[in-house]
């Protein structure tokens, strides 16, 4: 039988990296860590919240409108027997990696996923640290072929560092995994006594305006030499409440959960401050960075402290003559008022309130960005972008039009609803090549390069060991220069 994956492999001069590949975590399993880690009471506590994440299915059609219950996934996994088993058994994907087209995959959650998202801190701390025990012992067998991703909680800086001690220091984990927006109560909002769960919230970003201070995290991750890698989404955000369409909940949501996290990263000064530390945002494609980078551009030119049209350029003066002579009667009669209502987006305050020098402020002072080239220079260094096989958009990620190249990581997505056919994924991918979107060249990047980087940059040894360590030697030790682009 054709295996056109294997075909594609043996063409290219390169191995392939799966940058974001996922398991199916048996739960069963799970929950005996769990009660080994929390005890009896901690199983209770999650069927108890999954029997509660059941309420829409449960619930009648009066009651989801009351409740605004919204509509949630109903299949989220192959349905392919050898693909749902080779998901399920490290030994079996491990086997049937080299048929599938690929080398070397990281291995992020399934399940896991919905971790960071728990409330309960006590269930919350003792899922992350049982998830990641049972992940380290059931794939240090195959180290040679796979770099599981171990959970990091990020409601408090130091149960973050304290997860990271462990599962980088203790179990020997090479990569991680956060959430970049913990979703928290507005302290206004949750005063006397109120749920946390049903006072207002915001997202926190964790690296700009955060109530804690994420420094000491972000080095640590330089110390310990793994890269920030964000893969949770926004299916809870304001926006993502349909009550009856799973798939108007679903688009975008990591997409718009990576583009809250990159934001707070890119202004808050992140890579200012710490400049070999990289960042990968999963599973939500690259078509939003190549937006985000262009207005921060756009932005800088117009909010950076030398481009800030102050209010006090406006002459009250020249504006009243313009009134008296283009203005009708109301206008006229009105000329004085509205000297007190110059800003449409502030009314009734003064130019001499408006331009207050605490109300002024360089919104990329943080960030340390001095020129467009600044912007660029992030977005192509320490920025990298999950993009799944069949996303035709990771091809302008490529595009010298863009005036920046991106670094768009290959991510297979195995073991997930979309992914029906775990062999197609690499010919999927490659059709970018064969249609002529990108080049060979392009292809290596999205492929290889580019999740060797991300991953290496703070670890030259990541890839010690495994099936693609003098590969990856050799391709980091060329540091080939990345092709010219054109300059806005």
């Amino acid at each position: 039988m054709e295996n056109r994956a294997v075909e594609i492999h043996a063409e290219l001069k390169h191995p392939v990296i799966d940058g974001d590949g996922h398991w199916m975590e048996p739960i069963p399993i799970f929950l005996e860590y769990l009660c080994e880690v929390g005890g009896p009471g901690s199983v209770d506590q999650m069927r108890a919240l999954w029997r509660r994440n059941q309420a829409w299915y449960r619930a009648t059609w009066p009651e989801r409108q009351h409740n605004r219950l919204r509509r949630t996934i109903w299949w989220g996994v192959t349905s392919n027997t050898l693909d749902k088993a080779t998901a399920l058994l490290p030994a079996l994907l491990n086997e049937r990696l080299p048929e599938l087209g690929i080398d070397f995959a990281l291995i992020y959650p399934s399940f896991g996923l919905s971790i960071n998202g728990i409330v309960q801190d006590d269930l919350h701390r003792a899922a992350i640290r049982a998830y990641n025990m049972m992940t380290a012992d059931m794939f240090a067998p195959f180290a040679a072929r796979f770099a599981p991703v171990a959970i990091i909680p990020t409601d408090t800086p130091d149960e973050a560092i304290e997860e990271l001690e462990y599962a980088v220091r203790q179990r020997g984990f090479k990569a991680i995994m956060l959430r970049g927006n913990p979703e928290r109560p507005i302290p206004a909002a949750a005063e006397g006594g109120i749920d946390r769960q049903k006072a207002a919230w915001y997202c926190d970003t964790i690296a700009l305006d955060s109530p804690y201070d994420y420094e000491p995290v972000w080095q640590r991750c330089v110390d310990l030499g793994v890269a920030v890698t964000q893969h949770s989404g926004s299916g809870r955000w304001s926006d993502r409440a349909s009550i009856s369409n799973f798939t108007y909940n679903h688009v975008g949501h990591f997409a718009e959960s990576n583009h809250a996290f990159a934001r707070g990263v890119f202004l808050g000064g992140l890579v200012r401050r710490y400049p070999s530390l990289n960042f990968g945002f999963m599973e939500g494609g690259v078509s939003w960075a190549c937006q985000m980078c262009a207005d921060l551009i756009e932005h800088w030119e117009k909010r950076r402290r030398a481009g800030l049209q102050y209010p006090s350029a406006t002459s009250v003066a020249e504006l009243h003559q313009l009134i008296d002579r283009y203005g009708d009667q109301r206008l006229k009669a009105n000329a004085d008022a509205i000297m007190n209502s110059l800003d449409a987006f502030r009314p009734e305050c003064s130019l001499e309130e408006l331009g207050r020098p605490e109300h002024v402020s360089d919104d990329f002072e943080a960030a340390g960005i001095n020129s467009k080239e600044d912007v660029r220079a992030v977005f192509s260094g320490n920025f990298y972008f999950g993009c799944e096989a069949d996303d035709r958009a990771t091809m302008w990620a490529f595009d010298p039009r863009m005036g920046v190249r991106l670094r768009p990581v290959f991510s297979s997505d195995f073991t997930h609803f979309d992914v029906p056919d775990f062999r197609e994924v690499i010919p999927e991918a490659f059709e970018m090549v064969e249609r002529g979107f990108v080049t060979e060249q392009d292809f290596r990047e999205f492929t290889f390069t580019n999740a060797a980087c991300l991953h290496t940059r703070n670890n030259s040894d990541f890839f010690k060991g495994t099936i693609v360590e003098q590969a990856v030697a050799n391709e980091i030790g060329l540091k080939v220069p990345l092709p010219v682009v054109a300059k806005a």
